[in-house]
């Protein structure tokens, strides 16, 4: 009994705060050691019991100070012949002294293993064993298939399953299949609502403790991921991998309706729209409906008045920012685009075009109402407003409507003086 009392066995368990690593070689030693001297002193006990009368209702306790620390309690069940170690703070049982030792630090806090290069503490020797790879880069599993190499066992396992497309595991609430049992448990709380990962600053939940320590540098202002050709610093590794993408002109996002290519999924989404039509995003105000969320943004400005755009140079605001850059060219003495009747240059080829009409008397849009027409098709725009009596724009402070953007900024002067 005192050999199995001062006998220390590090297994493999999985805790509760540490990554669930491998058994090591020691480790598994250890425990078959630990195991096997614990079955010869249960078998001593078994044979005790045999010798001594005993109630069939009473249970019998030894003097191991784990069995009967306070949060532990030690039976043998004498039908089956097994010794029942359980946990009296989770109620877990254990068939073994040195796993439930392990499984006691779960609750206490105890750490006695340390990393000794960054000084990390775990619960057990495997944890510590399997974290201090990181520091020194062995990946000792490698797949066969594609030569990528894995610090562990299990990752290297999950990732097989990649090759094959085998998802053992489903969701009972959804059906969703899934590579793995520590999936699912993630997969849940989607289900569930659980967030188990909150910041100690802000107080937000998270699913998953990765993207709380993306997000935790949001507070601390770390960007770890540079870019080696410009050196413009990330925040996450992913929004690198996408940077990277401008230097290297990969577009790995294809249409198959009509090829063209995109660096960002959520761009090539976006693109599915014009062939599909779909414009899920609807003006609260006037019931439009637009393609793009950005879309509907500055659309909204129309009935709000806002102009969060302002020209450095002139003070002049604007609704979006490619409408700020277009005026800023104005600015600028460069202007290559000429017109050839009489000689005024332009910023850009679309507002030529534009001027030109002035020289072709060319109207090419006309109201349906009354036939009226006109050069540009934003003046057709303000123009049916009479007929329809719509009033857009809205002022914040007295709530009056009017037509036309300026109409509603002369308006606001009379509040503000």
């Amino acid at each position: 009994m005192a050999q199995v009392k001062h006998q220390e066995t590090d297994t493999f368990i999985l805790d509760q705060e540490d990554p669930e690593p491998p058994q090591t070689k020691e480790e598994e030693e250890e425990l078959c050691t630990s195991q096997e001297g614990e079955q010869h002193v249960l078998k001593q006990e078994t044979d005790t019991l045999m010798l001594t009368p005993t109630n069939e209702e009473s249970d019998y306790h030894h003097s191991d100070s784990v069995h009967n620390s306070p949060t532990t309690k030690s039976h043998c069940n004498t039908k089956r012949g097994k010794k029942s170690l359980k946990c009296d703070t989770c109620g877990r049982e254990f068939k073994f002294k040195s796993k439930l030792k392990i499984h006691l630090r779960s609750h206490t806090g105890e750490k006695p293993y340390t990393c000794n290069t960054c000084g990390k503490r775990f619960t057990q020797k495997s944890s510590m064993i399997s974290h201090e790879r990181l520091h020194t880069a062995v990946k000792s599993y490698s797949c066969k298939r594609c030569s990528k190499s894995f610090r562990l066992k299990r990752s290297l396992n999950a990732h097989l399953r990649s090759h094959v497309g085998e998802k053992p595991v489903s969701c009972k609430t959804c059906g969703k299949d899934v590579r793995s049992h520590k999936n699912l448990l993630v997969h849940m709380r989607i289900h569930t609502g659980e967030k188990p990962y909150l910041c100690n600053t802000c107080g937000k939940g998270f699913r998953l403790k990765a993207s709380l320590n993306d997000h935790l540098r949001i507070h601390t202002g770390e960007k770890p991921y540079s870019c080696e050709t410009c050196g413009k610093d990330f925040r996450l590794s992913c929004d690198l991998r996408v940077h990277v993408r401008i230097h290297t002109g990969e577009k790995p996002y294809l249409c198959n309706t009509c090829g063209k290519s995109f660096r960002l999924k959520a761009r090539l989404n976006d693109h599915f729209r014009i062939h599909t039509g779909e414009k899920p995003y609807s003006c609260g105000t006037c019931g439009k409906d637009f393609r793009l969320s950005g879309d509907l943004r500055v659309h909204t400005r129309i009935h709000t008045g806002e102009r969060p755009y302002s020209c450095k140079t002139c003070g002049k605001s604007f609704q979006s920012l490619p409408s700020l850059i277009h005026h800023a060219k104005f600015h600028k003495e460069e202007r290559p685009f000429p017109c050839k009747t009489c000689a005024k240059g332009f910023c850009t080829l679309s507002n030529l075009k534009k001027h030109m009409l002035i020289h072709t008397g060319e109207k090419p849009y006309s109201c349906e109402t009354c036939r009226k027409a006109f050069r540009l098709k934003g003046d057709l725009t303000v123009h049916m407003r009479i007929h329809t009596g719509e009033k857009p724009f809205s002022c914040k402070t007295c709530r009056k409507t009017f037509s036309r953007s300026t109409h509603l900024q002369s308006h606001i002067r009379i509040h503000k003086d």
